[in-house]
């Protein structure tokens, strides 16, 4: 079994070659939170790629067989991957509900079939799976007063909703290749979208969506103030690249579907210098 310090430097490595988004407010936490937060983003990276690795034969089986070792390692009997010492300490040390490992893995399992999303209600169950459940692991370790949790917990959902809703906005072209469409048909209905090409009534379409988007993170905004003190530039960075991120798509004029929108890395690396200081 790998030792827990060679474990966390493992997991660092993969936040700091594939979390894009993240990696940058990962800096401005503490060490032992920085070091936690990158062995919950390495679990979540793996359920990730087994999910989208179209290489992998058996994508289902492989992950429910990740169920398994994911249960059986919280149990206490853990495989030698070398994840599992660096999660579990990062588990036990922050009291983080497993329920959200679980969830995690059923939100990913729900994209190996085609897509289609009838509703915002079933797009919110959605968004709630692979990223609220994120927003609701990580927030404990950020750390909030206890006597807050009700609150905390609401907030971190809907920050979680917002961040999805405006990766669901950046990646419509390569969902849709994946014949994956996560824009509710009940909009596209709405705004007379019989298929995913630019125009007006896209466009029309992705401003109502975008709009959505922002409502959210006005509603997660007090979650800043209500973790601790030490921990708030972190994520004020990490609302402050997808806050951008949603900014870029919208001047754009909503075209995503002929280049994908990023956020250049010196730009990031400029909002967490400013969420530094607050």
């Amino acid at each position: 079994m790998i030792t827990l310090e060679k474990s966390y430097a493992w997991c660092a490595r993969v936040a700091r070659t594939k979390a894009e988004n993240f990696y940058p407010s990962f800096v401005l936490l503490t060490r032992d939170r920085h070091r936690s937060m990158c062995a919950i983003y390495a679990f979540m990276r793996y359920c990730d790629d087994l999910a989208d690795d179209e290489s992998i034969r058996d994508r289902r089986g492989s992950i429910a067989k990740w169920r398994e070792d994911l249960d059986t390692a919280l149990k206490g009997n853990p495989s030698d991957r070398p994840l599992w010492p660096a999660f579990l300490d990062t588990v036990a040390r922050f009291g983080i509900p497993h329920k959200y490992f679980f969830e995690m893995i059923d939100g990913v399992t729900s994209d190996l079939e085609p897509r289609r999303v009838a509703t915002f209600d079933e797009l919110y169950r959605y968004c709630y799976h692979v990223a609220s459940v994120v927003g609701l692991t990580i927030v404990h370790i950020y750390g909030f007063d206890g006597a807050q949790r009700e609150r905390v917990l609401e907030l971190a959902e809907k920050c979680g909703i917002a961040f999805q809703l405006t990766n669901i906005l950046r990646d419509v072209r390569e969902d849709t290749e994946k014949n994956r469409v996560y824009l509710p048909a009940e909009d596209l209905t709405r705004f007379g979208v019989t298929e995913l090409t630019y125009g007006e009534k896209f466009r029309q379409l992705m401003e109502f969506e975008a709009r959505r988007a922002r409502e959210y993170y006005t509603e997660s905004a007090p979650l800043v103030g209500l973790i601790d003190e030490e921990s708030r530039g972190a994520l004020r960075a990490i609302i402050g690249i997808y806050s951008r991120l949603l900014e870029r798509i919208v001047e754009k004029d909503y075209d995503v579907l002929s280049k994908r929108v990023r956020v250049p890395t010196a730009e990031k690396l400029k909002i967490a210098a400013r969420a530094r200081k607050g």
